[in-house]
């Protein structure tokens, strides 16, 4: 496999980025947010939000598993990492990288929900809707894309490509 078309350019990403913090803090001015960045794809959309934020904000990190080496998800969702922060009454938004069937994002929210926050947002980079088998509601979205399967910007195949800095899509080696 390797590195196809530029989907989305580091300029485009960036720019994106910095309207969804303000759209964030100003949704969550006066509120205790705690942010939870699902590991490992979305540490870098993570990173670029807090570095735009006008708020005080907590954060923490859940790490789920359900493609292994795969470019399709098994169906089978497992948490590998737990929080550490309390989400109890908190105002907690979800950040992730990318929703494609729903299925993972779903066990999340679910697992997030039995926390008991105040409330329950996502927050996610890239939408791919037509892969949609679970209705899920997103409250904020980087950009909507095809049905292809991508890397960069935190996104991975079997742990690489993660360091690029835009979304680009994977293709068969020749």
């Amino acid at each position: 496999m390797k590195v196809g078309k530029v989907l989305i350019s580091q300029e485009q990403i960036q720019s994106r980025v910095k309207e969804l913090a303000s759209r964030i803090s100003l949704d969550y001015r006066e509120k205790d947010l705690l942010m939870v960045c699902i590991l490992k794809g979305a540490f870098m959309f993570l990173g670029d939000l807090l570095k735009h934020l006008s708020l005080p904000v907590k954060i923490d990190f859940m790490a789920t598993s359900s493609y292994g080496r795969r470019t399709k998800t098994t169906g089978k969702v497992r948490i590998t990492k737990e929080l550490e922060v309390d989400a109890h009454g908190r105002h907690v938004l979800v950040v992730e990288d990318i929703v494609d069937t729903g299925h993972t994002l779903k066990f999340i929210l679910d697992y997030l929900a039995s926390k008991e926050p105040a409330s329950l947002k996502v927050c996610a980079l890239l939408d791919k809707k037509e892969r949609r088998e679970v209705p899920i509601n997103l409250d904020y979205v980087g950009f909507t894309i095809p049905n292809v399967f991508v890397v960069g910007y935190g996104l991975d195949y079997a742990e690489r490509y993660r360091n690029l800095p835009y979304v680009a899509s994977l293709v068969e080696e020749d």
